[in-house]
């Protein structure tokens, strides 16, 4: 049986007040809400929050700061993201440790968010959108750019909090944009620190913070000064996302939710893929837009897959994840831990057989222990459903035509992976697999020079690489000649 850590220890937090950052200033507002602490489901703190009108001042003073960032030279605007960078690495004993308190992650976890907030920000100010000049053989000199929008909104969700949110600030500024981020309202800490200290790099305006309730979002997504949108959660969001932001037009960039599969083929060393299969189900608790969600094995190895998966997981322990011995998390806030807890009931109500898991302790806080499912039906609802939390389907495969069916059967389309010795096989699965990233005996692999974007309903638009950061500019044409 999976661990369950019933101790829950306790750190100060880096601070102690959380404000808005509004044009260069730190603004604390007369409301406030509070954050608990997941593993606990005790209050960590309280912080600022807007209102309609907070959010029209954030961008007012995007737009009006805009107009002077956008001539700013970009070795300039490239080197404030260094600066950025060094801010975080100075402080990041500190912001891991607030990570986990607000989120939930081991301090492991926290650790790889937080070097890649920093690595992310290093590495796109290196970043540049070349220009092409080119003559059309009739006397006209033509020129190719890329200009910066405007004000681009940044709505980010709470799995992971700081470093999406600089998938989207890093990018934005070196193109020349001014933004507003909106943090979820489950984890605003790390990014309202984030932006308080930014402004020690970057002129009033450039980057502006307001936490608050779900109803900021839809005043940046309608709001007309605002050019681009960049969200990430889920689909049914992201629908309505798009919807607001056709109110004027604006660029958008979707990144939502999945139903990744995994296939693994007959040839593999099953201990060693069980067990990176098992990270590739339930790094960060499940609560992974990328994670495995459904994970079929050949039927050659199914019972030792399984044998070899059951007896992995059963050595995992979920907890506070400032515990040291904690490999997992809690849920992160209560609204999905019930969606997750009301999945692994439906499933036992509809008889299935669990290899690990299934019960749900009833101690405080959001810890729910990984839980595998033997076989289910395809129509099972923790199939067809992400769960977004550590429970995760086992299916059996005979055929390759088959798997790759199954597979495919989902209106989502972000990621898979295949597992195999056999290369040439692994290869000739993968482009048939319907996703923006396939990897081939490895997951989770991101680097900020690797585009990456869902096809289907998996999200619209692109995030990283020169690819990313052309998302968040205009191209521009310029034709010239002689007068």
């Amino acid at each position: 049986m999976t661990l369950i850590s019933e101790s829950f220890p306790t750190l100060l937090l880096p601070k102690t007040q959380f404000p808005l950052s509004i044009d260069g200033k730190l603004v604390s507002t007369v409301g406030t809400s509070h954050v608990l602490n997941p593993a606990t489901e005790q209050v960590l703190t309280s912080h600022s929050v807007g209102d309609v009108d907070t959010m029209r001042e954030a961008v007012a003073a995007a737009r009006s700061a805009f107009e002077r960032w956008r001539h700013v030279p970009g070795e300039e605007r490239r080197a404030c993201l260094s600066q950025l960078a060094d801010l975080i690495e100075n402080n990041k004993t500190a912001f891991m440790n607030l990570l986990t308190l607000e989120q939930g992650k081991p301090l492991k976890g926290a650790e790889w968010e937080i070097g890649g907030c920093v690595h992310w920000l290093r590495e796109v100010a290196n970043q540049t959108l070349p220009e092409s000049h080119r003559q059309d053989g009739q006397g006209s000199v033509i020129v190719t750019r890329h200009v910066p929008l405007g004000v681009v909104a940044a709505i980010t969700p709470w799995n992971f909090p700081l470093l999406l949110a600089i998938w989207k600030i890093a990018p934005a500024l070196a193109a020349g944009n001014t933004i507003v981020v909106k943090p979820s309202p489950f984890t605003p800490l790390c990014t309202l620190w984030f932006g308080e200290l930014a402004q020690q790099v970057l002129p009033p305006g450039v980057l502006n913070v307001v936490a608050g309730g779900n109803e900021l979002g839809q005043v940046l997504t309608e709001h007309p000064d605002v050019a681009k949108v960049a969200f990430t959660g889920s689909t049914e969001t992201g629908r309505k996302v798009m919807q607001s932001a056709a109110s004027n037009l604006k660029r958008i960039t979707l990144e939502l939710g999945g139903n990744d599969p995994a296939i693994v083929l007959p040839d593999v060393d099953v201990e060693d893929a069980a067990q990176k299969l098992f990270w590739a189900a339930f790094q960060n608790s499940g609560q992974f837009c990328v994670a495995t969600k459904r994970l079929f094995v050949h039927e050659a190895i199914y019972d030792e897959f399984a044998q070899a998966l059951k007896r992995y997981a059963e050595t995992i322990r979920v907890g506070n994840g400032l515990e040291a011995a904690t490999d997992l998390g809690p849920i992160q806030n209560k609204m999905q831990f019930d969606k997750v807890c009301e999945l692994i009931a439906h499933s036992k109500q509809q008889g299935l057989k669990f290899l690990t898991g299934g019960d749900v302790p009833t101690a405080p806080g959001y810890c729910i222990p990984v839980s595998i499912v033997d076989n289910p039906p395809d129509n099972a609802r923790c199939v067809t459903e992400e769960a977004f939390g550590p429970l995760l389907p086992l299916l059996k495969y005979s055929e390759y035509d088959e798997v790759i069916r199954r597979a495919n059967d989902t209106p989502f389309g972000l990621a898979g992976s295949i597992w195999g010795r056999d290369l040439v096989k692994a290869q000739e699965l993968a482009a048939q697999i319907q996703a923006g990233t396939v990897w081939i005996n490895q997951i989770h692999q991101f680097s900020p020079c690797t585009p990456f974007g869902g096809h289907k309903q998996s999200g619209f638009g692109i995030e990283n690489a020169l690819d990313g950061l052309a998302e968040y500019t205009n191209l521009q044409t310029l034709m010239a000649r002689e007068y």
